[in-house]
């Protein structure tokens, strides 16, 4: 449901509001808050801090809405504003737009044009908070550190997730640029940075499409982390997708771009690991399940993709895969018998 806040003085507003979105309303998809003025918007936006969309008058008593808008980005810096006003000429647009007016809709109001409004700001407010929990995901705010982020997330916020911890099923894969040490040892280091960045760009951009974590890089390896409804399959579908683009790769400097990776799924633990002296903590999934997928990778050759038996259980009836026998993995007792997924 989306929490709207429609601030006017006009009195009748929010009846018509009411009977135009009657059917949102009873379907729960939309739930209005009214506000009088720009001080009373104020009030309800501190006490309804899920409010996504905010509909405002400009021309209202004791607080107008430009001044509203102004103070929206201290108050609720997610929220976005639509300005909903009969003073529709160029200039008001343009101080509305230039104080953080997400839209401008003039009266007397087309409902179905507001409703379309209302659907595209809904997106792009979700787009916001998939981004800023993708950025709390990927642990980006240790390297670029934006003010406003922080004093969205909040001090408390902030201290609190770093001592969230918790045991969770995924799956973990380990994408390794084969002999990549090579090209670094013959080429200029812009060249061998700009060849890596453009190799894990790609392979970003399919872990992405999957929904999936890139949880580090390290070296010439990335690592990523597949959660939620069928994790171990959309792992396995962005792996053969890098590797399907990363062979097509034209040769660069005399080296031809290959992959070799590891997957592995069930329990783990996820939490804040690194140090306090250091003030360095990065958030990571640990246990035994990450370190065989690790090791998976180091014994994959060219272009294979390796998995565990067990995993081939949950999987064999959607991909094509093949034992290539037991081997012994370290720190195992028991030779374990892995399979390589073919397509």
């Amino acid at each position: 449901m989306t929490k709207i806040l429609v601030a006017d003085d006009e009195a009748d507003l929010e009846l018509l509001i009411r009977q135009k979105f009657r059917q949102k309303i009873r379907e729960q998809q939309y739930d209005f808050v009214f506000a009088c003025n720009g001080n009373d918007a104020l009030e309800k936006l501190s006490a309804h801090p899920d409010i996504d969309v905010v509909l405002s008058d400009i021309n209202m008593p004791e607080m107008d809405g430009l001044t509203l808008l102004s103070k929206l980005g201290d108050v609720a810096p997610l929220t976005r504003a639509v300005m909903v006003s009969a003073y529709g000429d160029m200039d008001n647009i343009r101080v509305a737009m230039n104080k953080g007016a997400f839209d401008f809709v003039t009266k007397p109001v087309n409902f179905e044009d507001l409703e379309l409004t209302i659907q595209k700001t809904i997106k792009y407010v979700n787009q916001l908070k998939e981004t800023l929990q993708a950025i709390k995901e990927n642990n980006i705010l240790k390297m670029y550190v934006d003010s406003n982020v922080l004093n969205f997330m909040g001090t408390k916020e902030f201290e609190h997730s770093l001592l969230e911890n918790e045991t969770t099923e995924a799956t973990v894969a380990f994408i390794d640029i084969c002999g990549f040490t090579s090209i670094s040892e013959k080429e200029t280091p812009d060249t061998v940075v700009r060849l890596l960045n453009n190799y894990f760009d790609l392979m970003v951009k399919e872990i992405i499409a999957q929904n999936g974590i890139i949880d580090k890089f390290i070296g010439d390896c990335v690592m990523a982390v597949f959660k939620g409804n069928f994790h171990l399959d959309r792992a396995i579908d962005a792996c053969l997708s890098i590797r399907n683009r990363i062979n097509a790769l034209p040769e660069e400097y005399s080296f031809s771009p290959h992959v070799s990776i590891g997957i592995n799924s069930g329990e783990m633990i996820s939490g804040n690991i690194g140090s306090a002296t250091l003030k360095r903590l990065d958030y990571t999934v640990i246990g035994d399940v990450v370190n065989t997928a690790q090791r998976l990778q180091t014994i994959a050759g060219k272009g294979q993709i390796l998995i565990t038996a067990e995993s081939y259980e949950k999987v064999k009836l959607s991909f094509q895969c093949q034992s290539i026998g037991t081997k012994n993995l370290k720190n195992k007792e028991e030779a374990a018998e892995l399979f390589e997924v073919l397509n």
